[in-house]
């Protein structure tokens, strides 16, 4: 058994998977948070079922990467003849505009049950939906939930699995005479084609009037010319009597019946009085409050987390500090036994001391900022600014995703429909100082020299980006379209889905980055047992010492670092000896090595990620620009540093 999640963005699809399969896919208070598709397993009445959640799209007509792949699933599994049921998945605070989503998928005539969602938000607004009504006119089941609270969660899953063999007996929409006719005339030519085994012929001729590519090819690649040609004149003929293009006039036939069955099974009351919500947004959203409110929002943001690292840090360092001077006395700290022992703690209390502190509550307040809805509003709000740099108001979702992990960021360049706009987006988006980097911001210059001195480098980092991005759109000029965006409800979140939320990101350092750090100091210990971490630092001390102005040490740490930038922060304290870095280093010395750290090389896994979206050419290209970038910054900063 196969349950297909299918729903607009912003719908709570994600929201309820996670509820039922557990925490596979980040679902949040965000359009277009779901790139690809998630799947997972529930058992129902001792049978294990398949859960598979989509990504939102408003239509099953879309020229977006991103919806497309939620298009390309459904399609494929109804050309190939899949057996699948649909959940669509509804805001019911929309159901006008979503009916038009659901009018698609039934035309499917698949297994399917309808889920209202949100159903408290559409009641807040004045509405009430007679689901019975609705499910009459629909000829599918359907039941209400509230998935952030989990109310009929349960129930849509027994209804999909009591329902799985049903086939719906749905009402088709009536289309004008001369579309009937030729859908009449099309079903006709493909029945005596034999296409298609369960004989849903109407659908097929629909997808061809929304000029949808994929059932073109299908219908090519399984037709007679003669065929094909018969059934291209009797579209064509179409067109020229109903004088408009025939994805038009099917879109047209669905908004209308969509906002039909919305009047024939809701009623529309007094909506509940102007909540503190939208009082919220009077401030949030204000031409000038909105900005000041951004900047004090992310200044406390960043305060918070630099407080909370700052108390634990120093906790972590004494006791690994107590470690290794004991491993010393133990093993004696010339053998080789001490050296791999000293890797292991340097590698494992680093990550705990340096990254959990500081990593920890950015997961927590990132989900929370997310979950609440504010994340879209910062997006909104700073949309004339990307336009201002020569970019789509769309490049400020990836970008935001970016300060959490630069890999799904760069997914996320999906949505942009120019070539041109993806690979300035993504370009962009590597130089975004990623958690991993937040640490090296936050554990060197954060805890050595200020909070003011960390929170400097985000502004270098935001300046240097509009300025690179103003360059590279000279460079590569276009007209960028505007920002058409949906705005999600406010919703306050629960601690249970930010604190999985945060679990779900930080398992990643935990199974992933935290064995490379400890790998890697393990790594870099034996170097130095053996004394082959000269040779390699002499080799890079032309760059490091002779043109950066860093100590020479460093140079072995800058390579780890392309694996995980937390590794150049971990395997300094290694490299230089002590986790007093001010002993070794000066402060102009820590500020350029961050600045360094922060723009150089994305990691490895954000230059496979590029690789996968624009070509391996293009990601070289990046990270070779990364590269003269972070070189060119911090030259600049060690200037500075040597004239104050």
């Amino acid at each position: 058994m196969n349950f297909v999640l299918v729903g607009q963005p912003n719908c709570g699809k994600s929201t309820i998977f996670n509820y039922v399969v557990g925490y596979k896919s980040v679902a949040s208070n965000f359009p277009g948070i779901t790139v690809e598709f998630t799947k997972g397993e529930v058992e129902i009445k001792d049978t294990k079922v398949n859960v598979i959640d989509l990504p939102g799209t408003y239509s099953l007509q879309t020229s977006d990467e991103a919806e497309s792949v939620a298009v390309k699933f459904i399609l494929e599994s109804e050309l190939k003849e899949y057996s699948n049921l649909i959940i669509n998945i509804i805001d019911a605070s929309v159901l006008s505009r979503s009916l038009e989503l659901t009018l698609q998928l039934l035309e499917l005539k698949k297994p399917m049950i309808v889920v209202l969602n949100m159903i408290d938000e559409a009641e807040r607004k004045g509405i009430k939906i007679d689901e019975k009504k609705l499910s009459g006119i629909l000829g599918v089941p359907v039941v209400k939930s509230i998935g952030r609270k989990g109310i009929g969660v349960y129930e849509l899953f027994e209804t999909a699995f009591d329902n799985f063999e049903k086939v719906p007996q749905t009402r088709n929409i009536s289309y004008p005479a001369i579309i009937e006719k030729t859908i009449r005339l099309i079903s006709t030519t493909l029945a005596e084609n034999h296409i298609n085994k369960n004989k849903n012929y109407r659908f097929l001729c629909i997808k061809l009037f929304e000029k949808d590519e994929s059932v073109k090819k299908f219908l090519k690649d399984n037709l007679k010319k003669e065929s094909y040609k018969k059934i291209e004149e009797y579209i064509s003929t179409m067109e020229k009597m109903l004088e408009a293009e025939s994805d038009y006039l099917i879109s047209s036939a669905r908004h209308s019946t969509s906002i039909d069955i919305f009047e024939e099974t809701s009623t529309v009351g007094k909506r509940e009085k102007k909540d503190f919500r939208s009082k919220i947004d009077d401030v949030l959203m204000h031409p000038l409050y909105g900005y000041i409110s951004l900047a004090v929002i992310l200044y406390l943001s960043f305060w918070i987390i630099f407080k909370i690292g700052n108390i634990l840090e120093p906790l972590f360092i004494d006791n690994i500090e107590y470690l290794t001077g004991y491993m010393a006395q133990l093993f004696g700290e010339s053998t080789f036994l001490y050296s791999v022992s000293n890797g292991i703690i340097t590698g494992f209390g680093g990550g705990l001391g340096i990254v959990i502190p500081y990593l920890v509550p950015f997961f927590i307040l990132l989900s929370f900022l997310e979950d609440t809805g504010y994340l879209a509003r910062i997006a909104y709000l700073t949309d004339n600014m990307m336009h201002r740099i020569g970019l789509h108001g769309l490049s400020v979702v990836p970008m935001i995703f970016g300060y959490g992990c630069t890999v799904p960021a760069i997914l996320a360049t999906r949505i942009m429909k120019s070539p041109r706009d993806k690979f300035l987006t993504a370009t962009l988006t590597t130089l975004v100082p990623c958690s991993a980097r937040m640490t090296v911001i936050f554990g060197l210059v954060g805890f050595f020299i200020s909070i003011k001195a960390a929170i400097m480098i985000y502004v270098i980092n935001i300046i240097v980006i509009g300025l690179l991005g103003k360059i590279i759109s000279k460079v590569l000029p276009e007209v960028s379209p505007g920002l058409v965006m949906e705005i999600p409800k406010y919703h306050l979140p629960s601690l249970k889905s930010i604190l999985n939320k945060t679990w779900f990101r930080l398992k990643e350092f935990v199974y992933i980055a935290l064995p490379l750090l400890i790998v890697g100091s393990i790594i870099l210990e034996v170097i130095n047992h053996f004394e082959w971490s000269d040779s390699i630092n002499n080799f890079l001390s032309p760059f490091t010492n002779g043109l950066l102005g860093l100590p020479v040490a460093v140079g072995v740490t800058l390579l780890f670092g392309i694996m995980r930038k937390e590794l150049a922060l971990i395997l300094l304290f290694s490299a230089i000896g002590t986790y007093n870095v001010l002993e070794v280093m000066t402060l102009t010395q820590i500020f350029s090595f961050t600045v360094f750290v922060t723009f150089y090389i994305p990691c490895l896994a954000t230059f496979a990620a590029l690789a996968k979206e624009l070509k391996y050419k293009k990601a070289v290209a990046i990270m070779l620009l990364s590269i003269l970038l972070a070189t060119f910054l911090a030259l600049i900063f060690r200037i500075i540093g040597f004239f104050l």
